[in-house]
């Protein structure tokens, strides 16, 4: 079977987390670079998101399919937990920072500053300031998660960690998120730890420009 294919822009945050469990698994992959909507997306996932995902014949989109794929398939640590009960709070919390966290994280706060939609291509101002409320909630609500143990699920880094820390990094990178983070020792220690594991490192996304 030929080599599995990542497809979707690196600095996507589904895109990363995929390709942190690629290599978490020790998987031998290419990572193709494309934004939503072009052909070799829209040919795989007729919405158009990222990342999508081709080994062989097999084509897959939507990055839990695709992890879970990624598990089943390739040999090497589990991304999830082989207990019921460990497998269920790991797709509790994709589920959870899917529907809960990236909404605001990412497609209200992060995207103002990154695709402000301004005419001077200023940061979204009004959009940003709405989602700080929210925010605070959420970065609280995972300081204690993470409190315990420096992991989401049990004392292993499994697939819900691999899935939250891309929208971390952002936060880790953008002025009040950072200081909301600073805030919150427990998350912010587990960010600076997780960021540094070498599979987290290998796939980083380049620093977007300014």
């Amino acid at each position: 079977m030929s080599k599995l294919q990542i497809i979707g822009g690196a600095p996507s945050n589904f895109v990363w987390a995929v390709r942190i469990a690629c290599e978490e698994k020790g998987v031998d992959y290419e990572h193709v670079s494309a934004a939503p909507h072009t052909p070799e997306v829209l040919a795989i996932n007729p919405l158009g998101k990222i990342p999508v995902m081709r080994h062989g014949d097999v084509a897959l989109y939507e990055s839990r399919a695709i992890a879970y794929y990624i598990d089943r398939v390739f040999p090497g640590p589990p991304l999830v937990p082989p207990d019921a009960y460990g497998a269920a709070m790991v797709e509790q919390w994709v589920s959870c920072v899917n529907t809960s966290v990236d909404p605001v994280c990412m497609r209200e706060y992060a995207l103002s500053y990154f695709f402000p939609g301004t005419p001077d291509r200023s940061p979204n101002r009004p959009r940003i300031e709405a989602a700080l409320p929210a925010m605070e909630k959420l970065m609280a609500f995972l300081d204690a998660s993470v409190a315990k143990t420096g992991h989401l699920v049990g004392d292993a880094f499994t697939l819900a960690d691999m899935n939250v820390l891309p929208i971390l990094h952002y936060m880790s990178a953008l002025p009040e998120s950072a200081a909301m983070l600073a805030k919150h020792p427990s998350l912010k220690a587990y960010v600076a730890r997780h960021l540094a594991r070498p599979s987290v490192e290998k796939t980083k996304p380049p620093p977007r420009k300014a």
